[in-house]
Formats: structure tokens, C-alpha cells, sequence
């Protein structure tokens, strides 16, 4: 599998031994500590980089760290940035992302972080410091149970107190973390256990007799599923995440072009499909384009590859695709039929499935005349008329001020080849997955399940440093860039030069739109300048962003006036050696469109303000 094939490669964990002994232990070996252990076990299972902050329970872990380790450690403002650093590193990288913190506050600001990996099935290992065995349960100093906080949000967690079992624990995570569905574990250690004596054994004994994910699809779904693709009339395929967890983007490639079909991708499955090809109608969902929620709606056949058929993307469920037939692959199968039934359910990994599904659709096609163009004409007819009626715009703003969507287009479109984009979550979210062409796996990074406000800024952070040779762009608002933006120190700190856009428009911006749109403009508490509602450019700004970035050791740039916007972007562009923000003064009252409200069903899809499309005699 090389990278340009299939993106960031599918992570390989070097911890399982399929059941191998131990090796054995001379009778002289040298007796180290738990501490030391838990180092050389990380060394072992390839983890280069560790992200974290240090503190009383942990603090035997990080001695050793000065030890020649292999392993280096990025030293974090705040243990949220640990977190959401280890999830950018491992969403550029492909592989495991690492972060540490200390017993109590310090477990307890993971929380986020893991319900955010979790969410997004991204393969993590948190390991918390936890008081000493003894004093477990006694509400000691420091002390929280972070396995049983956790556990709902991580994929499987471990409360250590031997140091004989670090080795195999640490092994046993990674294995969890990146195989099957991936997803964030949590190993809890107790302080008595890194300071005990043990010997390092490796390779350990895996002991997961109950954990056995399904890869390979079973043959007889395959066919029913090439089956239905051959004869349907309006398909759909529905790209999540999952393809890309999978490194399975030229085979999903192979087989749109072999059947045809159009393809969504989901804010999750960005980068699965290239922008650019003429068979991609873009992003279905509540900010989808029309042609992509619509082609849904009036598809005859859904192909779910990879994806979980979330609320965003459905609206409302019960009159989600009422006409269509469900093909599902899923490599976890608690997902398929969990929100909708599927006609044809496959359980395995995506890169299997795809390939699989190639060899039996080129079957089908053998044994049934005609091209796949053919019987898609009227289908592809629609399918264009959508996308020419109802294409993503903007209007530029009538006072000679910035659109956000041109800001976060140019620097799109000025970036150099193969940039990797983090963004926060909310407007500037949505123009980021609109406005920008993602023609690469593992170049869009966005918290899309939990919805992470302060992702951007800690995630573009680990991005740079799993890939130093990638330039990194954190797409942010001034709402998100304001509860992380201390990483910034860490990114300066660390060599780690991203580029920060704030595109500030004074506000809480989604907030504020549906404030505008379902609360008769009533703006409570949305407003983050000092200015009057409705000026954000007058009012005085709380913090300055530039001089912010100056004082973290950033280079600090504003813009305001368009016709500065691509000089501007070119020097961010240029500068290497530092982190630069630039404070992007927008105008307030743009909107994210196209638009399904909350709770209502897809059929209602606003194009803009208030304007529902006519898709004439299309539900024939």
C-alpha cells in the first residue's frame, strides 16, 4: 500500500503476536522500574510522539522520557490540547496519536478529547497517572475514577496496579486502538505501579479472547449487494469516514468509475473522493450541497460505505430517502440497522469491501448489456440540472468588507500542494468543507461527531509534527480560537509553524444564525466584541488577536480589506520559521447555505435565505 494509493497508511500495530510465548527472561535480568517499562513498551509499539503535561501521579513516567527514549514528548498548555494533538497527529498520520496527563484534573480534561475521538473512531491512547493502589476508592488527593468516567466515550479502557502488566497492557491498547472500528483507549496507571520494580518482557501475551473484528465481508452479501447496484436506476454512494480510516480511497475510486454512480462524501469522508471528479456532488446534510441532500432523497439506491447514517446527514429520519433500497458496509456492526434498516447489511473493513464489491460489480456488468451510463442518462440528468441550478455561492458584502467564504476560498486556493486543513466547528466549519477543494485522503481534519469547539488550533498543532513536511493551516473562528489558543506557545515552542485563520466576525457565528433565523434576532449572548450588534469592525476588540499572537511568540497579522486578502495570505504562506495567525475581519451577517433545519426532513432544503429549490417532476 503506498501513500499516494490510499492516503495515510492504515496503522499497523507491532504489539500483537498472534499468541507467541513471551520471550524468555534471562535469569539475570536487570529489574527496572514500572516507569521504565511503560516507556519501553511505547518504543516498542512504533509510538514516536507523545503529547502531554506532567504532574504528581504521572511524574514517575516522565523521568525515564530523559533517558536517550526514542519517544518525544510535546509538552502542552493544557491537557485539552494534549488530546486534541494526539487526535490531529493520528488523522494526518493514519497512526496511533499518544497523550499523557496526571491523576484527577488533569484525567479529567481528557474527557473531551475522548469523547471527541471516540465519536470520530479515531485510534488514541490516553495514559493517566492514578494514586497509588492502596489509596484507590478512598478519595485521596488528586483522585478520580477516569476508567469509570470514561467509559462510555472510549472504545475500552484499563486500571493498572502491577507493573508486571504494563507491557502487555500498553500492547493490548494499541492493538484495540487501531484495529477494527478505531477509537480512543485509556490506560490508567497507578502511581505504585510505575514506581515498582519489574522485568520487561516483549513481545507480551495478547489476552483478548472476546475481541475479534470482522474484516473480511461474507461473499453472498457481496453479490446481493453488486446485485441491486446493477439494476438500480437513481444510486447514491454514501462515503463516511470509514474509507478513509480504511486507506481505501482508490478502491472506492475503482468503484464509482466502474459503476458510475454518484458519490457524497460526509463532513467525516472528505478527502475519500477527489473534489475535482466529475462524479462527486459533495457534502449531504443539514450544510450539504443541494444536489448531495437531494440525490439522497430521490435515490433508488444508498450504498453506505464507511458511514453511520448520522442525524446531520438523514434530518429527519423517518423521511430520509423514502424510495431507496439500503446497502450498508460497516466494519463495527452495531452500526448498520442502528438508524436505519439495511436491505443488503455488510459487516468488514471498508478496503475489503470496495475491493470485493469491484470484482463482483465487474460480474454483474458481464453478465447484463448495456454501460452503466446507459441506465444512469435520466438519473445523471437530474443529478446536473441540481448542481448547475443550485451551486455553492456567496455574496461578497455590499459595505466593501470581507466574506468569510472568499477568505477561507484564496487561502484554499494560495496553499501549497497537499495542505492539511484543521478546522474549529461551527460557520467557518461548514465554508471549510464548501469553499476548499480536498483532492487527498487525510487533508481535511475537523471534529464532526462531538462538534468540538477548540479543536483547530491543539490539532493543526499535532498535524505539523506527525507531518513536519506538510504546511498546516487551522482554519478557526473567534469563538473557537479563544478556548485553546495556548497551544499556540506549544506550537512555538516545539518548532511546530502552523498558520492560524481566525476569520472573526465578532460573534458566536452558527449560534448567531440560528439566533437570526428561529429566534426573531434576539442575539442573547452571541456578541464577543465590545461593539453595538450589527458593527463588529467599530467595536473594541477583547483580546487583540495580533498582539495575542505576538506574546506567544507568533507572527501576528490583520487583514480587513479585500483587496489585502491574497497578499496577506501569500506572506503567512512564506513565513516557516514561526506559527503565524491571521486575524481576518469578516462581516457578521454571512450565513451558511444550503440549510436543512434541525428536525425537519431533507425535502426542505433551503439553498438560501428562505428559498427552497424546485426540483419540478424529480420523485418520478
Amino acid at each position: 500500500m503506498t501513500e499516494q494509493a490510499t492516503g495515510a497508511p492504515k496503522p499497523q500495530p507491532r504489539a500483537r503476536n498472534g499468541g507467541q510465548q513471551p520471550t524468555s527472561v534471562p535469569a539475570q535480568a536487570p529489574r527496572i522500574t514500572g516507569a521504565q517499562s511503560l516507556i519501553r513498551a511505547l518504543e516498542e509499539v512504533g509510538a514516536d510522539t507523545v503529547f502531554g503535561i506532567p504532574g504528581g501521579a504521572i511524574l514517575p513516567a516522565y523521568d525515564p522520557m530523559m533517558d536517550s527514549s526514542r519517544v518525544r514528548h510535546v509538552l502542552v498548555r493544557h491537557e485539552q490540547g494534549a488530546g486534541h494533538a494526539a487526535t490531529g497527529y493520528a488523522q494526518a498520520t493514519g497512526r496511533v496519536g499518544v497523550c499523557m496527563a496526571t491523576s484527577g484534573p488533569g484525567a479529567t480534561n481528557l474527557v473531551t478529547p475522548l469523547a471527541d475521538a471516540h465519536m470520530d473512531s479515531v485510534p488514541m491512547v490516553a495514559i493517566t497517572g492514578q494514586v497509588a493502589a492502596g489509596s484507590i476508592g478512598t478519595d485521596a488527593f488528586q483522585e478520580a475514577d477516569i476508567c469509570g468516567i470514561s467509559m462510555p466515550v472510549t472504545k475500552h479502557n484499563f486500571l493498572v496496579k502491577d507493573p508486571d502488566e504494563i507491557p502487555r497492557t500498553i500492547a493490548e491498547a494499541f492493538h484495540i486502538a487501531s484495529t477494527g472500528r478505531p477509537g480512543p483507549v485509556l490506560v490508567d496507571i497507578a502511581k505504585d505501579a510505575l514506581q515498582g520494580e519489574t522485568v520487561f518482557q516483549w513481545p507480551p501475551t495478547a489476552e483478548l479472547p472476546g475481541y475479534r473484528p470482522v474484516t473480511k465481508p461474507h461473499g453472498k452479501q457481496i453479490r446481493e449487494a453488486a446485485k441491486l447496484i446493477s439494476e438500480a436506476r437513481r444510486p447514491v454512494l454514501y462515503v463516511g469516514g470509514g474509507v478513509l480510516k480504511a486507506g481505501a480511497t482508490a478502491e472506492l475510486k475503482v468503484l464509482a468509475e466502474l459503476t458510475g454512480a454518484p458519490v457524497t462524501t460526509t463532513l467525516m469522508g472528505i478527502g475519500a473522493f477527489p473534489d475535482s471528479h466529475p462524479q462527486h456532488l459533495g457534502m449531504p446534510g443539514m450544510h450539504g450541497t443541494v444536489a448531495a441532500v437531494t440525490a439522497l432523497q430521490k435515490a433508488d439506491l444508498i450504498v453506505a460505505l464507511g458511514a453511520r447514517f448520522d442525524d446531520r446527514v438523514t434530518g429527519k429520519l423517518d423521511s430520509f430517502a423514502p424510495y431507496a433500497k439500503i446497502v450498508h458496509a460497516d466494519i463495527d456492526p452495531a452500526e448498520i440497522g442502528k438508524n436505519r434498516a439495511a436491505d443488503v447489511p455488510i459487516v468488514g473493513d471498508a478496503r475489503e469491501v470496495l475491493a470485493d464489491l469491484v470484482v463482483s460489480v465487474q460480474t454483474e456488468q458481464s453478465e447484463r448489456p448495456g454501460e452503466p451510463g446507459d441506465r444512469y442518462a435520466d438519473w445523471w440528468a437530474m443529478l446536473d440540472r441540481w448542481r448547475e441550478t443550485y451551486p455553492l455561492g456567496y455574496d461578497k458584502p455590499e459595505d466593501g468588507s470581507l466574506a468569510p467564504q472568499q477568505v477561507i476560498q484564496r487561502i484554499g486556493e494560495l496553499a501549497p500542494e497537499g495542505t492539511v486543513f484543521a478546522a474549529g466547528v461551527g460557520q467557518h466549519q461548514m465554508w471549510a468543507a464548501h469553499f476548499i477543494d480536498y483532492e487527498q485522503p487525510a487533508t481535511w481534519l475537523n471534529s464532526g461527531g462531538l462538534g468540538t469547539m477548540g479543536y483547530a488550533v491543539p490539532a493543526a498543532l499535532g498535524a505539523k509534527v506527525g507531518m513536519p513536511e506538510r504546511a498546516v493551516w487551522a482554519i478557526d473562528g473567534d469563538g473557537c480560537f479563544q478556548m485553546t489558543n495556548q497551544e499556540l506557545v506549544t506550537a512555538a515552542l516545539n518548532g511546530a509553524p502552523i498558520k492560524v485563520a481566525v476569520i472573526n466576525n465578532g460573534a458566536l457565528g452558527m449560534v448567531r444564525q440560528w439566533q437570526t433565523l428561529f429566534y426573531n434576532q434576539r442575539y442573547s449572548n452571541t456578541v464577543l466584541h465590545d461593539g453595538e450588534q450589527g458593527e463588529p469592525n467599530r467595536g473594541t476588540r477583547v483580546p487583540d488577536f495580533v498582539k495575542l499572537a505576538e506574546a506567544m511568540g507568533c507572527v501576528g497579522i490583520r487583514c480587513e480589506d479585500p483587496d489585502e486578502l491574497d497578499a496577506v495570505i501569500e506572506k503567512a504562506n512564506a513565513i516557516n520559521d514561526r506559527p503565524v495567525v491571521v486575524d481576518f475581519i469578516v462581516h457578521e451577517d454571512a450565513m451558511v447555505w444550503p440549510m436543512v433545519a434541525a428536525g425537519t426532513s431533507n425535502d426542505e432544503v433551503m439553498a438560501a435565505r428562505g428559498v427552497r429549490p424546485d426540483f419540478g417532476d424529480s420523485d418520478d
